[in-house]
């Protein structure tokens, strides 16, 4: 694990524990932990890396926010899971941001699997993936009519437990 991985690990491990227990608890990620935690990943890698440090930063914000971006542009994803995986960015670059999008996702399909086996609404919720597996096919990248936060029917798992665990994980491979 290089010097700056190492820096990045113990904040963002607060961080993004401290945010899935909040998310869990309060369907939300507050901006006042997330956008403070960006501001320090910014001057951390500044002061470790100078221009080009904060260049990484940025770079890692950039990539994390369009990544997620569509998720929140089509309705499934809250902005403060954005928000969160951005400032993420901020403090891992964008090499480690790619691994750790790739550890979110399966960990949020496992999350989201186990929900609605507990839940009691796997059928319901296999059919929503169909519909929306076919609604890119038929309508492009348009919000479903129903499968979207804005519902208030819509059942809504917190994400910031599946953004920690993925993030946590991507540590792992950056030694």
């Amino acid at each position: 694990m290089t010097t700056a991985t190492s820096i990045a690990l113990w904040p963002t491990a607060a961080v993004v524990l401290t945010a899935a227990a909040i998310d869990i608890r309060t369907h939300t990620i507050p901006n006042r932990l997330v956008v403070p935690f960006f501001l320090a990943g910014l001057a951390v890698s500044g002061i470790m890396r100078g221009w080009a440090g904060i260049g990484q930063s940025f770079l890692g914000t950039l990539t994390a926010a369009m990544a997620l971006g569509l998720f929140c542009y089509m309705g499934g994803m809250g902005l403060g899971d954005l928000k969160l995986f951005a400032a993420i960015g901020a403090w891992i670059g964008p090499s480690q941001v790619f691994m750790a999008l790739l550890l979110t996702g399966m960990a949020g399909a496992v999350f989201a699997l186990c929900w609605a086996i507990i839940g009691g609404f796997l059928g319901k919720t296999l059919l929503g993936v169909g519909s929306l597996a076919t609604g890119f096919i038929t309508k492009g990248f348009k919000p479903h009519e129903t499968l979207v936060l804005t519902n208030p029917l819509a059942r809504r798992m917190p994400y910031a437990p599946a953004i920690a665990v993925g993030t946590l994980l991507s540590f792992l491979g950056m030694r």
